[in-house]
């Protein structure tokens, strides 16, 4: 009778241990439907404490595996700072219970949120207000609001995905337009290589010929004291800001997309100075007939020069130039050559509350020179004095102000005068 006893009893513990290790061996084993973590679960979903599937539903009615019960219980652990004393009393035996389905499961929730946590938002809220006073007495103003959405997603060690989402609204008619993508490129970096492909930010010397976008392709290498980069794509009529006319009846200059080419070369010998070069190209954007005074430019394509440097005599202090010409075109040069002096005192951060910036430039932007300067102050076709500043009122909010006296060029040296401000909300 005793033999038999042991017998059975040793039997019956070996099956338990067997089952046991199985179920914790194989996570995926289906959880009985009797089993008490079901209603447990269901009771915390409906709670709003377990998000269940992914889908925030729970389906309650179906077998799930103890992995999937590990999930969610890991959810739940994630949110135990939101339970209350019921709540985590029930959290803390369902992590008991799946342990080791949890301990197992420990590298798949890091990744999860790694993955959860990969992709990054930030940009700013903008508002811009400017006058601007023609010797006509035809004066315009502008009041402008504007959001942008910067998102930036890691894909792996080397590669990210960057996008700019742009909204504006007008202030003086109370009128919004729809959310547009400016931006939409990936990026790869391999030691001091960058790797540029889709629709891009691009940016010339002191922002002269271009501060926009393109969408193509892009290399840099940015070495200790050489840097060089490679751009090519296409432009689109739209991004060219300079007019053919006074009176701005043709907006867009160039008649059609075009090809666009850069390249450039930075050296700096020391932390105090720097040189670059570079030449711009952009072809077929039917040009050809425009005709500003009575030479016709005579080609369907511009090919842009330029040499800039800038020296720091201190910390506080910047003075920079720039010198480009257009060698394509039959015009005066006052149309196909550009140049900046700007110097410069201190400068804003948007993290440093009470951190300010001055500067005064003279700058002369001919239209046949230039797609879309970076300036606040002198448009394209212009030249004369700029003078501005910039102030930090606290961290993440700056300030700009700039004012512009000086001609038109394409409008026989006629007086133009702009005042210019605004204000931008980072996040």
């Amino acid at each position: 009778m005793n033999k038999k006893f042991l017998t059975a009893a040793l039997a019956a513990a070996l099956s338990c241990t067997t089952v046991s290790a199985f179920a914790a061996a194989n996570p995926f084993a289906d959880v009985p439907r009797d089993h008490w973590a079901y209603d447990a679960v269901a009771e915390l979903a409906d709670e709003g404490v377990i998000e269940g599937y992914g889908d925030g539903t729970y389906r309650g009615e179906n077998e799930i595996t103890r992995y999937e019960m590990a999930q969610m219980v890991a959810k739940a652990m994630a949110k135990e700072d939101q339970a209350n004393a019921q709540q985590k009393a029930m959290i803390d035996r369902l992590a008991a219970e799946f342990s080791a389905e949890l301990s197992n499961l420990g590298v798949r929730v890091a990744n999860l949120e790694d993955r959860i946590d990969n992709v990054k938002w930030g940009g700013e809220m903008r508002y811009t207000a400017k006058k601007t006073m023609f010797h006509d007495g035809s004066d315009s103003s502008m009041n402008r609001l504007e959001l942008r959405l910067k998102p930036v997603a890691t894909i792996n060690d080397h590669w990210l995905v960057r996008a700019r989402i742009d909204g504006r609204a007008d202030m003086k008619t109370d009128t919004a337009g729809s959310m547009q993508l400016k931006q939409a490129n990936v990026e790869g970096h391999y030691g001091a290589w960058t790797i540029e492909a889709g629709m891009f930010p691009v940016w010339t010397e002191q922002g002269v010929i271009l501060d926009d976008s393109i969408s193509g392709g892009q290399v840099t290498y940015a070495g200790d004291k050489v840097t060089a980069v490679l751009t090519g794509g296409r432009i689109g009529k739209g991004r060219f800001v300079a007019r053919y006319t006074p009176d701005g009846s043709d907006i867009y200059p160039f008649k059609s997309t075009g090809d666009f080419g850069k390249a450039a070369l930075t050296f700096r010998p020391s932390s105090k100075f720097d040189i670059t070069g570079e030449y711009v190209h952009i072809g077929g954007v039917d040009t050809e007939n425009y005709t500003p005074e009575t030479k016709r430019y005579g080609s369907n394509d511009l090919g842009i020069w330029g040499v800039g440097a800038s020296y720091k005599f201190d910390k506080n202090v910047k003075l920079s130039g720039y010198y480009g010409e257009n060698t394509k075109g039959d015009l005066d040069k006052k149309f196909n050559r550009n140049y900046n002096a700007e110097l410069r005192y201190k400068g804003a951060s948007k993290a440093d509350h009470g951190s300010f910036g001055l500067y005064a430039a003279y700058r002369h932007l001919g239209n046949m020179s230039v797609v879309a300067p970076t300036f606040s102050g002198a448009e394209a076709s212009w030249k004369g004095w700029e003078v501005g500043g910039e102030y930090t009122f606290a961290k993440n909010i700056v300030g700009y102000v700039a004012y512009f006296d000086g001609e038109n060029i394409v409008d026989n040296g006629r007086d133009v005068k702009k005042l210019w401000s605004r204000i931008r909300y980072f996040f």
